[in-house]
C-alpha cells in the first residue's frame, strides 16, 4: 500500500498554508476522490480548505481506474482508516470531516478517535452494533457477496446494478450519465467486512460512539436510498446519540444513494455546510 500521494501532500500543504479549517472529504465504494470536486469548490468558497484524499493506491482519474481496476482491489476498512489517519495527522488544524457511504462509516471511525472538529456522515455504511439489514441493502451488495472470491478482488457494477444501488431516484438519462462519469470498480473486502461485522468481535468496523472528544455529528439519509436505507442510518444515529456531543439525523426527501454526485447534490451539500458552520 502506498502512503500519502504527491497530490494529497499538495492539498495538505495548501490547507496548512491557508490557516483555514480543513474540510476532509472521504469517498465510498465505486467512486473516487474526484467525485467530491464540486463540493470542494463550494466549501472553499465558504472559507474552508478542502482536502480530498483517496483510498490507498487509488488511481487519480476515472479513466485510469477503468484501465487498471486491479489497482482498486484488496483494501480493507482498517487500511483505509489508517491512511486517512495519516492524512489528518499532517494537518495543522483539527479538520471537519464529510464522508459518503463507506466514507460515512470511515469519518465516524475517525471522529470516534477524537480526530474531528465536526463530522457529517452521508448515507453511511453500517458499523458493528447497527443491526438493521433491509432487503434492498442486501440486493445492492449482492453482486459482491455472491462470490466469496470477490473479497480479494475489485468488483465493478453493471449499469443495472448501479441504477438500483446508486441511481434509482434519478431519471434514466441522468443515471446513465452518472454511471459513465463516476463509476469505477471497488474492493470487495469492505462489503464482506460489513456483512459479518456483528459476528466478528475483532472487526475493523468499530466506532467509539461514546468518546467525549467525538465532536458534533450529523447523519443524513436519502429517503429513497436502496443501498443504505433509513433503517441503517437511523440505527447508526441511535448508537451515536449516546454521545454527550451534538448528534443529529436528517432525511433528504426523494434522494437515492447518488445524492452526493447527482443533479441535486447542492441541496445535500448545503445541509452539510450549514451543520459544519454551526461548529467551526
Amino acid at each position: 500500500m502506498a502512503s500519502i500521494t504527491d497530490h494529497e501532500a499538495e492539498q495538505i500543504a495548501n490547507a496548512n498554508a491557508t490557516g483555514r479549517t480543513p474540510l476532509v472529504f472521504v469517498h465510498g465504494l465505486w467512486l473516487l476522490a474526484s467525485s467530491w470536486r464540486r463540493w470542494a469548490e463550494l466549501f472553499e468558497q465558504e472559507g474552508y480548505a478542502a482536502v480530498m484524499p483517496g483510498w490507498p493506491d487509488d488511481p487519480e482519474t476515472v479513466e485510469q481506474a477503468r484501465a487498471n481496476p486491479a489497482a482498486l482491489a484488496g483494501k480493507t476498512v482498517g487500511q483505509v482508516a489508517a491512511h486517512l489517519d495519516e492524512v489528518l495527522g499532517r494537518l495543522e488544524r483539527k479538520p471537519a470531516l464529510i464522508g459518503h457511504s463507506f466514507g460515512g462509516l470511515l469519518v465516524q471511525i475517525l471522529a470516534g478517535q477524537g480526530l474531528a472538529e465536526v463530522t457529517v456522515a452521508i448515507d453511511p455504511a453500517p458499523f458493528r452494533g447497527v443491526l438493521a439489514l433491509p432487503i434492498s441493502a442486501l440486493r445492492a451488495v449482492g453482486p459482491v457477496l455472491a462470490n466469496p472470491l470477490n473479497r480479494r478482488r475489485a468488483v465493478a457494477l453493471s449499469y443495472g446494478q448501479f441504477r438500483f444501488a446508486f441511481a434509482n431516484a434519478v431519471s434514466e438519462l441522468e443515471a446513465r450519465h452518472l454511471y459513465e462519469t463516476f463509476a469505477v470498480a471497488a474492493p470487495g473486502a469492505p462489503i464482506f467486512q460489513a456483512a459479518f461485522a456483528n459476528l466478528n468481535p475483532w472487526t475493523e468496523l468499530r466506532v467509539d460512539s461514546e468518546n467525549p472528544s467525538r465532536g458534533p455529528l450529523l447523519i443524513t439519509s436519502g429517503e429513497r436510498d436502496s443501498a443504505v436505507p433509513w433503517a441503517i442510518a437511523n440505527g447508526a444515529y441511535k448508537r451515536q446519540a449516546r454521545n454527550r456531543g451534538v448528534t443529529e439525523i436528517a432525511e433528504i426527501p426523494g434522494r437515492g444513494h447518488a445524492l452526493t454526485i447527482d443533479s441535486g447534490w447542492r441541496e445535500v451539500a448545503d445541509t452539510a455546510l450549514a451543520f459544519v458552520k454551526r461548529f467551526t
